[in-house]
């Protein structure tokens, strides 16, 4: 699908008043029928959406197929596919360049927005000029809270706490074992700011963006959003939480098909994002302890990742023999 003129995608911009300022950024990597459900769920809530597809050299991967053929002519989709997988850092960065909007909406392509969820995260954004970036509340498919969408920092203290279960001294001792997921908390009556939101979704001021600056491209996927969130919090913006704003988040959905790949570049985050942010906060011993850790829980995590791969094609054979 070739980029339309501006003018061409301006005159297709919804009318509602603020929304047509809005660019949605979807970074799709096999994300399947959940990326069309995305996109029919943003077209009435935004001005554009930019699809980068890391997904595109991969002859297998239909995503996009169905949201070609649908939205063929329409300049409100615009589809730039990649020739490589650039990450969800290097995609988002490329959408950024490509969007027309003042505020970008970053969304993941296995999420279905609810109604004015973007209305009520760009008046969170109105109503606090020091606000540079907003995020959902974060649902699973059950409509329950999902992990993740408000958080503390994880610092490798509060990782730890939770990695060996002591949160549950949390009650007792609250300053030293809290963790870092903030969805057991009752949800606020209003905005609120948090110490980071989600990547999967979060509007972000682009006067904002421009002061902080791109994602950190040195992330491949996985704590490149809260590197951000820190980068925006200490220029002096406020990252805000809009339980108003709801997303339905089928978390996991473009990570099935290469598990063990997702892990290698998620614990890779995370000892880019401790190493950045708290190696000058921890003696070099116990930081080199945090990286031992992260490391270790990668072996875990992936060995028993391909036990289940093997089981399941055991259990296959022997059902078709």
């Amino acid at each position: 699908m070739s980029a339309p003129d501006e003018a061409g995608r301006r005159m297709l911009m919804p009318a509602a008043a603020g929304l047509s300022s809005v660019s949605v950024i979807v970074v799709n990597y096999h994300a399947g029928s959940c990326l069309l459900d995305c996109v029919r769920s943003l077209l009435s809530q935004c001005g554009e959406v930019v699809i980068v597809d890391n997904s595109a050299s991969d002859a297998a991967d239909s995503s996009v197929q169905n949201v070609r053929e649908i939205y063929r002519g329409d300049a409100r989709v615009l589809l730039l596919p990649q020739l490589t997988n650039l990450g969800f850092a290097g995609a988002c960065n490329i959408g950024v360049g490509a969007a027309r909007g003042d505020w970008l909406l970053f969304l993941n392509p296995d999420c279905v927005l609810h109604e004015h969820a973007v209305s009520e995260l760009l008046k969170a954004l109105h109503a606090a000029p020091d606000a540079g970036m907003a995020g959902a509340l974060l649902l699973n498919p059950d409509g329950s809270e999902q992990a993740g969408g408000r958080r503390a920092v994880p610092t490798p203290w509060r990782s730890f706490v939770r990695a060996f279960g002591l949160v549950r001294f949390e009650k007792r001792y609250p300053r030293l074992f809290s963790t870092y997921d903030l969805h057991a908390l009752p949800l606020p009556m209003g905005p609120e700011p948090v110490e980071a939101i989600s990547g999967a979704c979060m509007l972000v001021r682009k006067s904002a963006l421009e002061d902080v600056g791109l994602l950190d491209e040195g992330y491949f996927m996985h704590c490149e959003d809260i590197d951000w969130c820190m980068r925006f919090r200490a220029a002096g913006w406020q990252v805000l939480f809009v339980p108003d704003a709801r997303v339905v988040h089928a978390k996991g959905a473009c990570s099935q098909a290469r598990p063990v790949f997702v892990e290698w570049h998620k614990h890779k985050g995370m000892v880019r994002f401790y190493r950045r942010h708290f190696r000058h906060q921890y003696p070099g011993v116990l930081m080199l302890l945090v990286m031992l850790g992260v490391w270790a829980r990668f072996l875990m995590v992936a060995g028993a990742s391909l036990l289940r791969g093997v089981l399941s094609r055991f259990r296959a054979g022997r059902a078709s023999g």
